[in-house]
């Protein structure tokens, strides 16, 4: 029995392009994002891939972004659940701010540590602590029964919340997550042991 889970950052949004902290905020993709969605269904595809089941969060980058994968798959009807638990790691006071202007306004090294600690939280949003107890708490009620009973998932979500469920699955520290860099629109394959823990683990650049 396959057990497999796949893992997609979505597509550069509009302002991922413009140097926003974008959090909870809804922007659209941008032409380059949609074609990196693209790009992921085609690399998926290629790999002989299809799913059972999706899910993604309640931000359109990345339902958008899954709908471009699912279509280059052929199968855009699949089960699909959208749910908060996967959303962006909520900036707060940040959110919409470029991040340049939000380094003159307070500091580089205090927006280095709101984006790079683990457990200090910018004003009024998450910490990546924050953000990794609600992407775990859905991952093991939700998602990893899911691939364990042989269903083969997809979730596209966003860079924090993707790196939450990273830190799960590589066994990854406090101290060594928040270096984790996620690509947008690039494919990880996991492969799990009936135990829950990693078989094996690709990443698929285009």
């Amino acid at each position: 029995m396959e057990r497999i889970l796949v893992l997609v950052r979505h597509g550069q949004s509009e302002w991922n392009k413009n140097n926003l902290f974008t959090g909870l905020r809804d922007p659209e993709l941008t032409p380059q994002g949609i074609e990196e969605g693209r790009a992921a269904g085609h690399v998926l595809k290629a790999q002989g891939l299809s799913f059972d089941r999706a899910f993604t969060s309640n931000l359109i980058r990345a339902q958008d972004t899954l709908k471009l994968i699912l279509g280059e798959l052929g199968t855009p009807g699949i089960p699909t659940i959208t749910d908060a638990a996967l959303n962006e790691r909520d900036y707060g006071d940040l959110s919409g701010l470029n991040k340049d202007d939000a380094r003159q306004k307070w500091g580089e090294e205090q927006v280095l540590i709101w984006r790079r600690s683990y457990a200090v939280a910018p004003p009024g949003g998450e910490s990546l602590q924050d953000t990794v107890a609600r992407v775990l708490t859905y991952y093991c009620q939700t998602l990893l029964p899911c691939v364990l009973r042989g269903e083969r998932v997809i979730v596209v979500a966003h860079g924090n919340s993707l790196r939450s469920l990273v830190m799960a699955l590589d066994q990854l520290t406090p101290e060594t997550v928040p270096t984790v860099e996620l690509a947008t629109g690039i494919p990880i394959i996991y492969r799990l042991k009936t135990d829950s823990t990693v078989e094996s683990k690709e990443i698929l650049a285009p």
